[in-house]
């Protein structure tokens, strides 16, 4: 079987919701030497996306997206074993991700989040329709080095701006650093606001936080 065909396996397992072939196909996966990061990201990532993509269009609903993302889970947990130990010993940096207030959309960054703990850093997910000043408290409260925030609506997209410009005036903004993203975030948005980065999707976050943080 080609690895484009496991990682299709990988990723219909996902939308189809079902626990007993995620973890079939990637015990699978695991017996070719598919590495970790690869399973989760162009298998199961790759099939939680598109199980968003079918949500947004209306060709989901929540009862579905909650069970492909349980499905998802137990395919990730059998991979943190193998996943590098330094990796799992020694935290590359401390993230607060999270949705800004008003947004209510989940995936992408429940996707962000996992993708980033796989790669060994410590993330804390605050969830969706997150207040602005949650995003600073939490930081503080978990000394973390970066704080991650997603917005897929523009009319939420301001709520990114507003909490650098409160971490600023709470003498915090050189102390953490800010990715950004979701459909209507750009690079250019991330330059406007003063943001450090940008990450078009998951595998992204974790290049430019370990750019940023290491």
């Amino acid at each position: 079987m080609s690895k484009e065909a496991m990682f299709k396996e990988l990723s219909d397992a996902v939308i189809t919701c079902k626990k007993d072939a995620v973890t079939a196909a990637v015990e699978k996966a695991r017996g070719e030497g598919i590495p970790p990061a690869e399973i989760i990201e162009k298998g199961l990532a790759a099939g939680m996306n598109e199980v968003g993509v079918l949500f947004e269009r209306g060709k989901l609903f929540l009862p579905h997206v909650m069970m492909a993302a349980g499905a998802m889970e137990a395919g990730v947990k059998l991979l943190e074993a193998d996943l590098p130990k330094d990796a799992a010993s020694k935290k590359l940096g401390v993230i607060v991700n999270g949705t800004v207030e008003g947004d209510v959309h989940d995936i992408g960054k429940s996707i962000v989040s996992t993708m980033l703990q796989s790669a060994g850093f410590e993330v804390h997910d605050i969830g969706r329709d997150v207040p602005l000043q949650d995003f600073i408290d939490k930081a503080k409260e978990t000394n973390a080095n970066m704080i991650g925030m997603s917005a897929l609506m523009t009319t939420t997209l301001p709520g990114q701006k507003e909490v650098i410009e409160m971490l600023k005036e709470q003498g915090m903004r050189d102390k953490v650093k800010i990715m950004v993203g979701g459909a209507p975030a750009t690079q250019n948005w991330a330059d406007k606001i003063g943001a450090d980065c940008y990450a078009e999707n998951a595998s992204e976050a974790v290049a430019r936080a370990k750019e940023l943080l290491l």
